[in-house]
């Protein structure tokens, strides 16, 4: 039998909490000696009420703390929890040789935030600049049956190996992006998926590969669009 691990594919499953609730701010969760996974929980959050996730994924040779800046802000004033997890190596496995040490420690990151939050299964989102970017559509487009937004900042590639569900995505690039061309990257990955069937919206801007953050804020809207912060 065909072991779609190998492709991506993840264990994960929702399940209510059974573990304190960590407090607002920033927590390294201690899960892994090397590059542990960082989790911002934002003022308010109820961990009984279902709450939306964002899994950030930082660009090649990256790190947490260079990718949490884009995003910190608005998960705390937009109120969703974020998980900033770390490649084992300079950067995603997928990029490297295949899937592998970075979809089981994202198995572990995602089974720890869902011990202590009780997680919304509407809105998980895969994010991404670079080869985050392209780790969130490969790895989101074969998890479909948990990730339900994608959104992807400059992405070079996408690699689908078990296709599953229908996740929403938003795709931004520069049109100045001499690292992964828009033509062969942007335009390609939107046309693919729109020829597929994904409800997709698509953005260039007419800057270089560098994160943009009027861009960030539209896939943070695309994401949370149809919902509003309670009281």
């Amino acid at each position: 039998m065909l072991d779609l691990s190998l492709l991506g594919r993840l264990s994960f499953q929702h399940a209510a909490p059974f573990k304190p609730p960590l407090p607002p701010g920033r927590h390294d969760l201690g899960l892994f000696d090397t590059r542990d996974y960082v989790l911002i929980v934002p003022e308010g959050i109820d961990a009984a009420r279902p709450t939306p996730l964002m899994c950030l994924f930082h660009g090649g040779g990256g790190s947490a703390e260079k990718i949490l800046p884009i995003m910190r802000r608005h998960a705390e004033e937009r109120g969703f929890l974020l998980l900033v997890p770390q490649s084992l190596f300079p950067t995603w496995d997928i990029v490297i040789a295949g899937n592998g040490p970075d979809r089981e420690r994202l198995d572990i990151g995602l089974a720890e935030v869902a011990s202590r939050f009780t997680l919304d299964p509407t809105h998980v989102a895969f994010a991404g600049h670079s080869d985050g970017g392209s780790y969130s559509l490969s790895n989101g487009l074969s998890n479909g049956q948990i990730v339900t937004h994608i959104l992807a900042f400059s992405a070079g590639f996408m690699t689908v190996l078990a296709q599953e569900g229908s996740p929403k995505v938003f795709i931004a690039h520069g049109q100045q992006d001499t690292q992964t061309p828009i033509d062969t990257a942007g335009r390609s990955h939107a046309a693919t998926l729109r020829h597929a069937g994904y409800e997709l919206t698509y953005v260039e801007h007419g800057g270089p590969h560098a994160s943009q953050p009027a861009m960030v804020r539209l896939g943070v809207d695309y994401f949370l669009k149809d919902l509003t912060r309670p009281a």
